[in-house]
């Protein structure tokens, strides 16, 4: 296999087995997690909130208590299989409670079920997409290139350089999968900005703004809405607001 060490070979069957360990776990929870949310919402099943002394529990504490254990007990001990496989799992449905309540992180008080809350799912998709992408293989700081360390580095730089540039256009998706492939985080890079976009606000005139405007129409709705409409619901469609698990 070119480019690759034949001795290497094994040590990265065992990473991807580890990353796909990770994201399996990820996806289910995540999966499992909107579903049980959306029970207790609409009152169905056996589910409820969880309190303790009267204070609302919510599911990322146990998710982070799950992402600081296996850690912590991976850096600790460097088990080998089966326990690394376990810990893999333990990580990933950690990462998975805690994402999906993002916005909780980011706007201090509970979004789920609001428009908001729609910033949990775009982390949680964007981390799949990332998970997806490691276990194939893609690696954003690879070390073959053939001009050397310095190339490899200045490359690396300048990739990262134009996915933050796309992130702050309000492009995080295609930012973030522009870490991995190059070509996307340029492409990213060079379109328009979103009107409500931290680059827009900050560097765009009158003239590029109402370009924007017109581009991004506010109401306009993407294939990736539609997609977090699946699992956040549609903004329009959703009924009052209501404190989810």
């Amino acid at each position: 296999m070119a480019g690759i060490d034949i001795e290497l070979l094994p040590e990265l069957t065992r990473r991807r087995a580890l990353v796909g360990w990770m994201l399996a776990a990820f996806l289910v929870t995540f999966l499992a997690t909107r579903a049980i949310t959306r029970a207790i919402r609409t009152g169905r099943g056996p589910f409820r909130n969880a309190h303790v002394g009267g204070v609302h529990v919510h599911h990322q504490v146990y998710g982070i208590f799950l992402i600081l254990g296996a850690g912590t007990a991976e850096f600790t001990y460097r088990p080998e299989a089966p326990w690394s496989d376990v810990l893999a799992v333990l990580f990933g449905t950690g990462a998975a409670l805690t994402l999906d309540e993002f916005a909780l992180w980011l706007h201090l008080q509970d979004v789920y079920w609001q428009r908001e809350g729609r910033s949990s799912v775009d982390a949680v998709l964007v981390a799949l997409i990332v998970g997806a992408l490691l276990l194939v293989g893609v690696n954003p700081f690879g070390d073959d290139a053939e001009g050397g360390a310095l190339a490899t580095a200045i490359g690396v730089v300048g990739n990262l350089v134009f996915a933050l540039v796309a992130i702050l256009k309000g492009r995080p998706v295609l930012g973030v999968v522009g870490v991995f492939v190059p070509f996307v985080a340029l492409v990213a890079a060079l379109r328009l900005a979103r009107p409500s976009s931290p680059w827009a606000r900050r560097r765009y005139d009158e003239r590029r703004m109402a370009r924007a405007r017109r581009r991004f129409p506010a109401g306009r709705r993407t294939r990736w809405d539609r997609l977090v409409d699946l699992f956040a619901g549609a903004p329009a469609a959703e009924g009052p607001d209501a404190p989810p698990r």
